[in-house]
């Protein structure tokens, strides 16, 4: 995949982050209980983050597109599960949300490790 493919992909991912706020705060309002809605947000501020991050790892050469595609899957992941339990989704769609957070946190800390060898 083309580095400007993987920045595509991190601009969706932006602009799904974007939608689903808005999402949230216009159509959600008033439907799900105040703790559904933290957990939306949840959802919402992780993936945006996460992409966020990502667009700025584009710059680092330690930062290849398998590593940001493993961080944008398990940020994915973890916020899809947040916003299916919010919605309703079995309880044991929270299990996704540890494998996608470990997903991000390993990614990050190979990044560190990476960028410390390299210096």
């Amino acid at each position: 995949m083309s580095a400007s493919k993987l920045a595509a992909l991190l601009a969706l991912s932006l602009a799904l982050s974007v939608l689903l706020g808005a999402f949230a705060a216009h159509a959600l309002q008033g439907q799900l209980s105040a703790a559904a809605l933290t957990q939306w947000q949840t959802g919402v501020r992780y993936q945006t983050w996460q992409t966020l991050g990502l667009l700025a790892c584009l710059a680092l050469p330690a930062c290849d597109q398998r590593l940001s595609l493993w961080i944008l899957a398990g940020s994915l992941m973890f916020s899809a599960s947040l916003y299916a339990l919010a919605l309703g989704a079995p309880r044991a769609c929270g299990l996704i949300t540890p494998v996608g957070g470990t997903m991000m946190l390993s990614g990050w800390l190979l990044l560190a490790r990476r960028l410390w060898q390299a210096s």
